[in-house]
């Protein structure tokens, strides 16, 4: 079998004239780039390809809403469904007080969200801490986190909120919105606290290890080396656990804390109409999607970095 040597100037499959044609475009000494008919009629077929994506898109998409839209309309109980969770007197009435409660939501997530991360860090921390003698430190934190991330959400809210006011201890709080918020700090301090202890341990032994030779000790190559790092690589999971809590604040309304969910519990009480825990619900949902895609756009930027083999 003989095997033939393709000289340097010869054009190789659709890729070399790519190639080819690439280098041609390239501007050689004081001409002006003009770009050869080759790359001008590729440069057509992308643009042609992604108009015909987006309009199949775009009709596939409302083929599905008209279908979903004839299934529901057409539905036996539609009128009467439609009265109870979609009636548009009782929606007006319900979207002020709903804004006015989701204020208390918001402050919540600020505060709570603070309080979780520093408490989740400690944690995380504590449970990496290497030695015999930080053994029953290491013992507390991992217990701290597997009890608060088996134990349910509302329970754990129930406890607080309707167990320690029962206590009747002197000094210790009743309001039920400082009690929910430390309930929700609990919990979610037990997942972020294995957020961030699975960025630590992430960080390679190495980072560790050359730090010391510099003379830095534990805590210094801990806060300056080793944190930093594992912070990085965990954002995009620690925003998704802040939008959870954003969702989840609206939990404190068992302990009668009048927030967005609670302002629309009493309207649907008072008319026993269920269309403001729809408004609530949209509400609530018109504040987790840009929270949601500023965590997708962090995530795939930092994807790109770690293709590109940027520092994470």
């Amino acid at each position: 079998m003989t095997v033939t040597k393709e000289e340097p100037g010869e054009d190789s499959g659709e890729g070399g004239m790519a190639a080819a044609d690439d280098i041609a475009d390239m501007p050689g000494g004081d001409d002006a780039y003009v770009p050869s008919e080759r790359r001008i009629e590729r440069e057509r077929h992308k643009r042609a390809r992604a108009r015909r994506a987006t309009a199949v898109a775009a009709l596939s998409t409302l083929i599905t809403g008209v279908v979903l839209y004839l299934v529901i309309v057409n539905a036996p109980g539609w009128p009467r469904t439609k009265e109870t969770f979609f009636n548009a007197q009782y929606a007006r009435e319900a979207f002020p007080k709903v804004l006015e409660g989701l204020w208390l939501n918001l402050r919540l997530l600020l505060v709570c969200g603070v309080a979780v991360l520093v408490l989740g860090m400690l944690i995380a921390v504590a449970r990496t801490l290497r030695g015999p003698v930080f053994f029953p430190l290491r013992a507390l934190a991992a217990a701290y986190t597997d009890f608060f991330r088996g134990l349910p959400l509302i329970i754990n809210l129930m406890i607080v909120v309707l167990g320690v006011p029962a206590l009747r201890l002197q000094g210790v709080t009743v309001d039920p919105v400082l009690l929910g918020g430390t309930a929700l700090t609990l919990t979610y301090s037990a997942y972020v606290a294995e957020v961030f202890r699975a960025g630590i341990e992430s960080v390679h032994p190495s980072q560790r290890a050359a730090a010391r030779s510099l003379g830095l000790t534990n805590r210094q190559a801990l806060r300056h080396v080793v944190l930093p790092q594992a912070v990085r690589r965990q954002v995009p999971p620690l925003l998704n656990d802040l939008v959870s809590l954003q969702k989840d604040t609206g939990l404190v309304s068992i302990g009668g804390a009048v927030d967005a969910v609670r302002a629309a519990d009493i309207i649907a009480g008072r008319s026993l109409n269920y269309t403001p825990y729809i408004v609530a619900g949209l509400v609530f949902v018109a504040l987790t999607i840009p929270m949601t895609r500023f965590t997708d756009w962090v995530t795939a930027r930092m994807d790109r970095q770690r293709a590109q083999g940027g520092n994470l």
